[in-house]
């Protein structure tokens, strides 16, 4: 059988030696299967996990819509007359038992916004703690504080805005640790030329909680109670958790059923073995954009919002497929492989995000350049945010959580620029907007082409064995 894992030089020089990220002399071994291996299980694992993880942050996206008495935002809340309405069509009978808040824009913008404020303090410590005591613990308590807190939000929404600001933020602190613990995780699971199907299947889950979450959470909205978006997502990530504790551990050697053959084939692909990346999103502004220019209705909108998620999820799925076949039996240089993908994970959502805002109130070119636009994104989680664990296996979660803490700005400046760049939300202001964030795109991925490194970097190889993961 032909081995999967070669020995050669690690090095901070030119491409044209990084044909795999291992250290010279390193021993071959044969590839484990991966069906029922214990990789892949901890790999479909964390693909529930990153599931429930962004379906109970964006729940709270849909539900405000029907948390917040209409008269409040209908006298502030301009949309553009240029478009014709797409919301007449849904004609059903809603629930509307759910109680009411008189919460203005300015208030809406401080409640989702709070959750980023949570976020981004504990991506660095995330990393940091994770390379000490392992990731399993770190991921599992993050998402279940998470759980526990969204169980809390009625009450919190009962108790005022502050409580629920505040209620928000501490579900941003559990949720900032879960990148960086995962990263640290692969560190010592992930065999380097798997590495890009293993973290693409993890990391998947959390465009697929995006798609099912976001049109169920306008149903349950629109024919139950929004009080049941916060029920039903937090109990879901408690019992997450029980299964990621009972199935998990933080390496193969501590691992109570793997095979012995895929823990040598792990250990002895790993055993020898930042700076130039770009985390920094372009804007997630579909949603606002239906709703303001084209005048899609929340129900269809939730759908139409999930629709370009859907296309990342599988996009992911298939890249990462195709990055570890290039590497694996092409030869094709990580480096290379990273380029590549980065450069058409953000070049290509940058021409689709732009044209999407040329073609007017072409209702189905819009949602076709958005999904093309989203979809064409997931070539970078074989891209740029793998790259953490080509360069330096050991600091992979700390690099994450540095990397992710620029990218989390995105997050929170990202709606405030878009909000005073849209004060008519003409088709003309949102043009700008999207010419923006397509820059920002542009910029990164530039930037990562040029001074990026596909190979384990001298500096990160000699304490590669004395962190815990």
């Amino acid at each position: 059988m032909r081995s999967s894992v070669r020995g050669p030089v690690v090095n901070d020089g030119e491409d044209s030696t990084d044909s795999t990220p291992l250290l010279q002399g390193a021993r071959q071994a044969e590839a484990a299967p991966a069906c029922c291996s214990a990789r892949y299980n901890l790999a479909m694992l964390a693909f529930f996990g990153f599931f429930v993880l962004y379906a109970l942050r964006v729940n709270l996206s849909v539900a405000l819509v029907d948390m917040v008495d209409s008269n409040t935002t209908l006298a502030e809340n301009r949309t553009s007359k240029e478009c014709a309405d797409h919301s007449a069509p849904i004609k059903v009978l809603r629930n509307q038992t759910g109680k009411r808040y008189q919460w203005d824009a300015e208030t809406q913008g401080w409640i989702l916004g709070s959750f980023f404020y949570g976020y981004i303090i504990t991506q660095i410590p995330g990393g940091y703690v994770a390379s000490k005591i392992g990731g399993k613990l770190l991921l599992g308590f993050g998402i279940l504080g998470t759980s526990v807190f969204t169980l809390f939000t009625p009450i919190a929404a009962d108790l005022g805005v502050a409580a629920l600001i505040v209620l928000r933020a501490l579900e941003g602190l559990g949720e900032g640790v879960t990148f960086p613990a995962m990263h640290a995780m692969w560190s010592s699971w992930a065999p380097p030329l798997e590495r890009s199907k293993l973290l693409s299947i993890s990391y998947a889950g959390a465009q697929l909680g995006t798609v099912i979450s976001l049109p169920l959470c306008g149903i349950i909205c629109y024919y139950m109670n929004w009080t049941y978006v916060f029920y039903l997502f937090g109990i879901v990530g408690i019992f997450w958790f029980v299964l990621w504790m009972w199935l998990v551990s933080d390496t193969p050697e501590t691992h109570k059923t793997i095979s012995n053959n895929e823990k040598e084939y792990i250990l002895s692909s790993l055993k020898n073995q930042v700076w130039t990346l770009h985390n920094f999103s372009y804007l997630w502004l579909y949603t606002k954009y239906f709703h303001t220019i084209l005048f899609i209705h929340v129900l269809r909108n939730g759908f139409l919002s999930a629709l370009p998620y859907f296309g990342c999820w599988l996009c992911m799925i298939l890249s990462g497929q195709a990055a570890d076949n290039l590497r694996a039996k092409w030869n094709v240089s990580t480096i290379c492989v990273r380029r590549i993908f980065t450069l058409i994970g953000m070049i290509g959502p940058a021409v689709f995000l732009v044209a999407a805002g040329f073609i007017g109130c072409d209702y189905s070119l819009a949602v076709a350049f958005f999904t093309i636009s989203t979809t064409l994104g997931g070539f970078c989680s074989s891209g740029f945010s793998i790259n953490h664990l080509d360069i330096a296996p050991s600091y992979a979660g700390i690099l994450l959580g540095i990397t992710n803490t620029f990218a989390t700005i995105a997050g929170m400046v990202g709606p405030v620029i878009a909000k005073s760049l849209t004060p008519d939300n003409t088709v003309r202001e949102w043009q700008i907007v999207f010419c923006i964030a397509a820059a920002i795109n542009v910029f990164g991925a530039i930037f990562f082409v040029l001074l990026a490194k596909g190979e384990v970097q001298k500096w990160a190889v000699s304490d590669y064995h004395g962190h815990k993961n």
